[in-house]
C-alpha cells in the first residue's frame, strides 16, 4: 500500500510539473559560465539578460568535466553561486546533465568507451560525442553523474527543468569488439537459435551461413557494408542501446526530482547515429520535447523555416505537452529573421526560444559561431532582436502555448528509414514532402508511429514506409476497415520485418486492402527513351481526374489493379501506366500512389479529400502568410513576404501586439507579426 501511495504521489507531482508555467513563454540564451568561471563577468551577463527581459537560461551543456574534473572529484561550489545568482535575477535554469562527451579521464581509464571505426582503429576523442553509449563502464559513470547532479539541484529555486543529454543521435557508431559481443547477446535474445538467425538474414546468399553465434560479425568492415538484413538488425541494436540508456537517465532524474520538468535537444535524426526516438516520445516521460531550431540566416526565403518546423514535428510526435526550442539561431541571421522564426514556432506548440548562444566563443569548434554578445563582451544586434521578442511575447503569452488540433497523421517508421536507404528517396524525405503540403495550407499535422498511435485521424499518410510488419499492417487494415482514409506512396510495404522483400503480393500484407498488385518498378530515364512527348531524364507527365501534372521521379511502380479503380495514369510514356488507384475496403478507402511523395502529385488528392472528409482548413490568408487560429477568438499571423498583405476578417478585431483596431480587413507589413482578438 505504501508503494502504491508513493506512485500516486509521484503522478500528482508530475501533473503539477506539466501545468507549471503552462501559460508563459520563455525567452533566453544558452550560457556557458564554465568557460572562465569569472563571477564579476557572470554577474554582468545576468544583469544584461534581465534587462533584455530574459526569463530562462540553459546551463551545463557539454560540460561534464567542469563538474567532475577527475574521477570522483566533484566541483560544484562555483556553480552553486551561478544558480543562486540566476534565482535572484528571476531567471529559470534548464540544467543540462551532459553525459556526452565523456571526460578524457574516463576514456583513458576504460578505452572501450572510445569509438572504434569500421577498420578496427580506436579513435582518440578529439571531438564531441565520440563515446560508445552502450559501453557498460560508460553507462556506470554516466549514471553516477546523472544521480549526483540531479540530487544536488533537484530542489534549487532557480531550477526550471533538467536537460537530458544533448543531440543523442549525433556522434559516430562504434565497431569495437565489445560492441560485437553486445550485438551477439542482443541477437541471441531476439532469435534464440542460429537457425532462426540464418532464416532471418538469408545467409544462404553468398555462402554466409552462421553455425555459432560467436561467428557473427559487424555489418561493416572498412568501407564495405554487409547485407541489408544485418544492417537493419545492427541499427536496431544500436537504437535500442541509445534509447534504452536515454530512458534510464530519465528514470533516474525522475527518481531524484519527482515532478521536475524534463527537456532535451532531441536531434535523433543525425545521419551519424540516427536512432528510433519513438519509445521516448511515446513514454510520456519527456515532459518537454525539444530541439535546436536552426532555419539558416535568411529573412526572405522560407524553406529553412519550413525544414526547422518539420524538425519540431518529428520530435513532438503526438505529445500534447508544450514544445521547447532549447537552442535557437543567432549566428549571422539576417535582421528580423530570428523574430520571424520565433513567431513561426508558436504555431507549432513551442513555448521556449533559447538562443544559441549568449556570447561568441573564444575557443573550440564553434569559436566563430556568433552569439548575442561579441567576443569582447559587448552586446550586438541579435541581443536587441531577442530583447524585442521577449517584450512582444510578454504581451501575448497568456494565450500560449498553442495546442495543435490535427486531423491528418503522417506515419514515420525508423526501420523504414534504415531499410529504405536503398531507394533514391529516403523515407524521411517523403514524410517531409507530406508535411510541406499542410505547412503551406497553415494546417496542423502530426507525425506518428503507427505501432504506438491510436490513429485518431481522418486522413493517414503512409509515405514510403518500407518495412511492413504484421502489427503495423493489422493497424492500417483496421483503420481503413473502420472508416479511415489512407494514402500510401511508393517504396511502402516492400519488405518484411527481417528486411527481406516480400515473396507475396505487394504492397506486402496489404494488397487486398489497396486492391492492387505492385509488380515491380521502372526507371524513368530509361522509359523516357520511348516518350512520345520527348521527355528526358526523370520527368513524368500524369493525368489525375482530368488534371495534368508534371513531376519528376527516378522510378515509378508498375501497378496492376485487382479491384481498385485507376484514378491517375502516367501519360508521357509508350502507353498509359496506372499510377494512382483508389479502393474501397470496409467503411474506408485506400489510395495508392506509385510515386514517392511530392506536393504537385498529392495536392489534387488532398484538395478532394479535405472536402470529402470535412477536414478543417487553415485560416484563409494570402500566400506567404503563416497563420493559426489559436482559439475561437484569437488568431496569430506572420507575413513572411516582402510586401504588405491584406487579410479579410469577420467583423472587428483589436491587436494585442500593437495599438491598433481593425474592421473587415487588416494589413500586415512585410516580415511582421500580428496577433488579434476578434469581437
Amino acid at each position: 500500500m505504501k508503494a502504491i501511495k508513493q506512485v500516486l504521489f509521484a503522478i500528482i507531482l508530475s501533473g503539477c510539473g506539466l501545468s507549471l508555467h503552462a501559460q508563459e513563454l520563455y525567452i533566453g540564451a544558452n550560457y556557458h559560465p564554465h568557460d572562465d568561471k569569472n563571477m564579476e563577468k557572470i554577474k554582468n551577463d545576468i544583469r544584461l539578460m534581465k534587462e533584455a527581459g530574459f526569463n530562462v537560461t540553459r546551463l551545463g551543456h557539454l560540460a561534464w568535466d567542469s563538474y567532475e574534473p577527475a574521477e570522483g572529484v566533484f566541483d560544484f561550489e562555483w556553480f552553486d553561486t551561478v544558480m543562486d545568482l540566476m534565482a535572484e535575477a528571476g531567471i529559470g535554469v534548464i540544467l543540462d546533465i551532459a553525459t556526452r562527451p565523456a571526460p578524457l579521464w574516463l576514456h583513458h581509464k576504460y578505452p572501450s568507451v572510445s569509438v572504434t571505426d569500421a577498420s578496427g582503429n580506436r579513435l582518440y576523442p578529439n571531438h564531441r560525442y565520440m563515446d560508445d553509449v552502450g559501453d557498460p563502464m560508460y553507462q556506470q559513470y554516466a549514471m553516477r553523474f546523472v544521480d549526483t547532479v540531479s540530487k544536488r539541484y533537484a530542489k534549487h529555486r532557480a531550477l526550471l527543468a533538467f536537460g537530458i543529454d544533448n543531440e543523442p543521435g549525433d556522434g559516430p557508431i562504434s565497431y569495437s569488439e565489445t560492441v560485437r559481443q553486445r550485438f551477439i547477446s542482443w541477437l541471441q535474445k531476439k532469435y534464440t537459435s542460429t537457425d532462426n538467425l540464418n532464416e532471418a538474414w538469408a545467409t544462404q546468399r553468398w555462402s554466409r551461413r552462421i553455425n555459432r553465434f560467436d561467428e557473427v560479425g559487424l555489418p561493416a568492415s572498412g568501407y564495405i557494408k554487409g547485407a541489408p538484413e544485418r544492417v537493419l538488425d545492427f541499427r536496431r541494436f544500436i537504437s535500442d542501446e541509445v534509447s534504452g540508456f536515454f530512458l534510464r537517465m530519465i528514470d533516474k532524474v525522475n527518481e531524484n526530482a519527482p515532478g521536475v520538468l524534463l527537456n532535451t535537444n532531441a536531434w535523433y535524426y543525425s545521419p551519424l547515429k540516427y536512432f528510433d526516438y519513438s519509445p521516448t516520445a511515446y513514454s510520456g516521460k519527456m515532459t518537454r520535447q525539444g530541439c535546436g531550431f536552426y532555419p539558416g540566416s535568411s529573412l526572405t526565403t522560407n524553406w529553412g523555416v519550413e525544414n526547422a518546423l518539420f524538425g519540431i514535428t518529428r520530435i513532438q510526435y503526438e505529445s500534447n505537452n508544450p514544445f521547447w526550442c532549447s537552442e535557437f539561431t543567432t549566428m549571422t541571421a539576417a535582421p528580423g529573421s530570428i523574430r520571424k522564426s520565433a513567431y513561426a514556432t508558436l504555431m507549432y506548440g513551442n513555448q521556449l526560444v533559447c538562443g544559441w548562444t549568449w556570447q561568441s566563443m573564444h575557443g573550440g569548434e564553434e569559436q566563430y559561431l556568433e552569439g548575442m554578445m561579441d567576443w569582447d563582451g559587448l552586446t550586438n544586434r541579435k541581443y536587441d532582436e531577442y530583447r524585442k521578442i521577449a517584450s512582444e511575447f510578454r504581451k501575448i503569452e497568456k494565450y500560449f502555448p498553442y495546442r495543435l488540433q490535427a486531423e491528418v497523421g503522417l506515419a514515420f517508421s525508423f526501420p523504414s528509414q534504415i531499410a529504405g536507404s536503398a531507394f533514391p528517396e529516403p523515407h524521411e524525405n517523403q514524410v517531409q514532402a507530406c508535411f510541406g503540403i499542410f505547412y503551406r495550407r497553415n494546417m496542423d499535422v502530426r507525425m506518428l508511429d503507427i505501432s504506438e498511435s491510436t490513429l485518431d485521424y481522418k486522413l493517414l499518410f503512409v509515405p514510403g514506409v518500407t518495412v511492413m510488419d504484421e502489427a503495423t499492417a493489422s493497424k492500417i487494415r483496421s483503420y481503413v476497415k473502420n472508416g479511415g482514409t489512407v494514402v500510401m506512396t511508393a517504396n511502402s510495404a516492400v519488405i518484411d520485418e527481417t528486411g527481406k522483400v516480400f515473396s507475396t503480393t505487394r504492397p506486402g500484407r496489404l494488397s487486398d486492402v489497396f486492391g492492387i498488385r505492385v509488380a515491380s518498378f521502372e526507371e524513368t530515364e530509361v522509359m523516357n527513351e520511348l516518350s512520345p512527348k520527348a521527355y528526358k531524364g526523370k520527368r513524368i507527365g500524369l493525368a489525375y481526374k482530368g488534371k495534368e501534372i508534371d513531376t519528376e521521379s527516378t522510378r515509378f511502380d508498375v501497378i496492376e489493379p485487382k479491384g481498385a479503380r485507376v484514378v491517375g495514369s502516367i501519360t508521357s510514356l509508350d502507353k498509359n501506366h496506372p499510377i494512382i488507384t483508389s479502393h474501397k475496403y470496409g467503411k474506408g478507402r485506400a489510395i495508392y500512389v506509385g510515386l514517392p511523395a511530392k506536393g504537385e502529385v498529392l495536392n489534387p488528392i488532398v484538395d478532394e479529400l479535405m472536402t470529402e472528409l470535412s477536414i478543417r482548413k487553415g485560416p484563409e490568408v494570402p500566400g506567404g502568410v503563416m497563420a493559426r487560429n489559436i482559439d475561437k477568438k484569437h488568431v496569430l499571423y506572420f507575413n513572411t513576404t516582402g510586401e504588405s498583405q491584406t487579410i479579410s476578417i469577420k467583423g472587428k478585431a483589436k491587436s494585442i501586439l500593437f495599438d491598433r483596431e481593425y474592421s473587415g480587413t487588416l494589413t500586415i507589413p512585410p516580415y511582421e507579426p500580428e496577433f488579434i482578438e476578434l469581437f
